[in-house]
C-alpha cells in the first residue's frame, strides 16, 4: 500500500490580503472609469434610451462585484491558500468555492524563480514561480527570507541549476 500524502499546512503572509485588496481596487477603479466615460458619452451624444438603461444595469452589477472583490474575496482567498514542500512534492491547495489540490513532483520541476512587483515590494513580499514542462505554479506572497529559502530548497530537491552552469 502506498504511503498517504499529507495535505499542505503552510500559509501565505497575512499582508497578501492587503496586496490583493489594492490590486482589486486598481482593477475596479479602471472599470469604473471606463463605465463613467460611457455614461458621459451617452449623455453627450444622446444615445438610444436603452443604452442608458444597459449602462445602469452594468453599473449595479459592477458595484456588487467591486464589493465582493475588495472586501470579501481577498480574505476568503487567504484563508484557503496553503502550500508545503518535501523532497518528493510541491503541494498546493487553494480555492474556497472551487478547491484545487496540486501535487507537483520535484523531479518534474524545471525552474523556480522569485518575482516582485511594485505592490509586493511595498510589503516586502515575493511571489515564487515554479515551472514544469507543461505548466507553471505560483505561490503568491511570501516574506523575502522565506521566499529565497524556499526557492533554494525547491531548486536543490529538483536539482535545478542556475542558467550558465
Amino acid at each position: 500500500m502506498a504511503a498517504e500524502i499529507s495535505s499542505p499546512n503552510l500559509t501565505l503572509s497575512k499582508d497578501v490580503v492587503k496586496v490583493w485588496t489594492i490590486n482589486e481596487i486598481i482593477g475596479n477603479s479602471i472599470g469604473f472609469l471606463v463605465l463613467g466615460t460611457l455614461f458621459y458619452l451617452d449623455h453627450r451624444f444622446l444615445w438610444w434610451e436603452w443604452v442608458g438603461w444597459l449602462l445602469l444595469a452594468v453599473l449595479v452589477i459592477s458595484i456588487i462585484t467591486a464589493i465582493w472583490d475588495v472586501f470579501i474575496h481577498p480574505k476568503l482567498k487567504y484563508k484557503h491558500w496553503q502550500y508545503e514542500i518535501d523532497e518528493e512534492y510541491l503541494k498546493l491547495r487553494h480555492g474556497a468555492i472551487n478547491e484545487t489540490h496540486q501535487l507537483v513532483p520535484m523531479s518534474k520541476i524545471q525552474s523556480v524563480a522569485t518575482k516582485q512587483g511594485p505592490i509586493l515590494r511595498r510589503y516586502q513580499l515575493y511571489a515564487l514561480s515554479i515551472e514544469t514542462m507543461g505548466s507553471s505554479h505560483l505561490i503568491p506572497a511570501l516574506p523575502k527570507e522565506e521566499a529565497f529559502q524556499l526557492r533554494d530548497t525547491i531548486a536543490r530537491y529538483a536539482k535545478v541549476t542556475e542558467e550558465g552552469e
